[in-house]
């Protein structure tokens, strides 16, 4: 690790086109998961100018069986679909949730992915596709994320929550932020740069219009972000290309799955390539992706490493991960092949094994889908993955 370094991680908010289209392909797993906890989802969603189209593979008793769809389910579907955008924020001419076009191209799901993923007989239930995973996490914040991604989002949380308690009049849901920071000894410790882009209502093309917007903007930054952190002012961008009116799927087409590292780390781990939003948790995507972080934010929880990151990896139709590894960047207190001795021996790292130690088979998923699926608070049902209750057990284990 050097000892001085800039770092930078990006977020992007609800009203963003693609995760408008996140948040659609989970209000569809979750939709389907309160019908019924097995319910197989592959849902995909497109969003442009007044369009939403759903597509991808579907099995769910009461709704899809048989290859036909239950009475009435498919207007559930678009009632559910609707309500979502509403929730954002949406009603603007080019993208309005009462009026957009609606397209549902969901269809069942292949016999040949269900016969090698379902459990049957002797057989475990394997994965639903091959693929590698990482979970990370690091001490540098309270909810042991990285630092540039976790004040990024933060930031635009903030701004939403303002705009929908109308605390000022000219915010639009689509936005994006950036923070850069500087770290000295692998911590971070002050902001060189912040950005902020926000789509505005109109009017706002005058210089004292520009000047409200970015007073706001800097006032959220220096709520969000620790004292004495705010880098200088000509480093803080608040719409650097000028307005921002026409804005969300009607100013670019959104899609699921293009902001993974959004979703994740912020690009301070590496990324398997999955993304989670619209699979249900049979697809290791997301599960494993999800007890990967669970199991890293345990081992930092525990004193046992500052940064950790873990992989693991599986094939289609097959339960037991193809491999796990353990990387402690040089911060950990006992060896990481000890860690990977004791893990399984705490969690059954299969896909049933996952689901069943996280209760995954719940409608828990369109929450993740907008501000990071990782540093969240566990609540309930929602983002178990978040606990640390495994600290006890690691540290007995490696005692």
């Amino acid at each position: 690790m050097r000892n001085q370094f800039l770092f930078t991680s990006e977020s992007v908010s609800e009203g963003h086109p693609d995760k408008v289209a996140d948040q659609i392909s989970d209000s569809i797993v979750d939709l389907f998961l309160s019908k019924d906890p097995e319910a197989r989802i592959a849902c995909e969603t497109l969003t442009t100018t007044q369009l939403v189209v759903l597509a991808g593979e579907i099995r769910c008793k009461g709704v899809y069986e048989n290859g036909a769809w239950a009475p009435g389910a498919q207007e559930e579907i678009e009632a559910t679909v609707r309500e979502t955008v509403k929730r954002i924020g949406y009603e603007q001419d080019g993208f309005h949730w009462q009026t957009f076009r609606f397209e549902n191209n969901l269809h069942g799901q292949s016999a040949h992915i269900a016969q090698g993923v379902d459990e049957s007989g002797n057989k475990d239930e394997g994965a639903g596709d091959q693929g590698i995973m990482f979970g990370y996490a690091s001490d540098e914040t309270p909810d042991l994320m990285p630092a540039t991604l976790y004040y990024s989002h933060k930031i635009l949380e903030r701004m939403a929550a303002d705009r929908h308690a109308k605390v000022v009049p000219f915010l639009e849901p689509d936005a994006k932020s950036q923070v850069t920071l500087e770290y000295i000894d692998e911590k971070p410790v002050r902001a060189t740069a912040l950005v902020v882009s926000t789509q505005h209502a109109a009017g706002m093309d005058n210089d004292a219009s520009r000047a409200e917007l970015r007073a706001y903007v800097k006032g959220v930054m220096a709520d969000i972000l620790p004292e004495g952190w705010l880098p200088e002012d000509e480093k803080i961008y608040v719409n650097p290309t000028g307005l921002f009116e026409i804005g969300g799927p009607d100013g670019d087409a959104g899609l699921t799955g293009r902001k993974i590292i959004v979703d994740t780390y912020g690009g301070a781990s590496p990324h398997g390539g999955g993304a989670f939003s619209g699979k249900d948790p049979t697809k290791v995507d997301r599960s494993a992706a999800y007890v990967t972080r669970y199991l890293a934010k345990n081992i930092v929880a525990a004193g046992l490493a500052r940064r950790c990151t873990i992989q693991l990896s599986y094939a289609i139709g097959v339960a037991e991960p193809l491999s796990l590894y353990v990387d402690l960047h040089g911060t950990g207190t006992v060896d990481a092949a000890a860690i990977e001795a004791v893990l399984p021996t705490l969690v059954r790292l299969t896909p049933k094994g996952i689901r069943t130690h996280l209760g995954l088979n719940k409608p828990i998923y369109q929450k993740t889908a907008a501000y990071g699926h990782f540093g969240r608070t566990p609540d309930g049902d929602y983002f178990p993955w978040e606990k640390t209750d495994l600290v006890d057990a690691l540290k007995a284990a490696l005692a």
